[in-house]
């Protein structure tokens, strides 16, 4: 018989695009209010892997990524998740949004990004809201998947990520010590 262990917490992680960088920008404190101060943010980027967002939110997106310095409960996901729906909507103009946040985390194991979409590799959560098992981490680096998209594939990205899950360990191996 396997005996139920707390989860150790996880490390928050989002991924934002707009169409400009004040957006993300004003995103980002939106997100800096309501859980803590980010302890990584990276580099403005193109969202240039897919056009799926074009026709709501036009071209020349621009991204970043962040990951928030206090660790959370997995568990607190959905709850992430609703709340950054809610900021898009907020920002939306003509019901079109202005801005798309992934909620996500980064654990020992893999990267899971919370999401709204049903499918086969997607476990429901509650609430409306799935997890989506993006990257898992074997042979000392993180591993796209069949279904992973292209932008988490990417080798630049993988290392970004990867940097964010050393930082995460260091923060396990400090909270142990106390």
């Amino acid at each position: 018989m396997s005996k139920p262990n707390p989860m150790e917490p996880v490390k928050l992680f989002f991924s934002i695009f707009a169409k400009e960088t004040t957006l993300l920008n004003d995103t980002i404190e939106i997100l800096s209010s309501a859980y803590g101060q980010p302890d990584f943010i990276s580099e403005e980027m193109l969202f240039d892997y897919t056009d799926y967002y074009s026709v709501e939110m036009g071209h020349s997106l621009v991204r970043r990524y962040l990951s928030m310095e206090e660790l959370i409960r997995p568990e607190n996901l959905p709850d992430i998740k609703l709340a950054t729906n809610e900021i898009e909507n907020k920002t939306a103009l003509n019901l079109q949004r202005q801005v798309n946040i992934d909620p996500g985390y980064i654990s020992k194991a893999h990267l899971i990004l919370a999401t709204g979409k049903a499918y086969t590799h997607r476990p429901y959560l509650r609430d409306g809201i799935y997890a989506d098992l993006t990257l898992v981490y074997q042979g000392k680096k993180f591993c796209p998947l069949p279904w992973t998209y292209p932008d988490y594939a990417d080798e630049k990205q993988l290392l970004m990520l990867d940097k964010i899950r050393s930082r995460y360990l260091l923060q396990l191996k400090m909270q142990q010590q106390l």
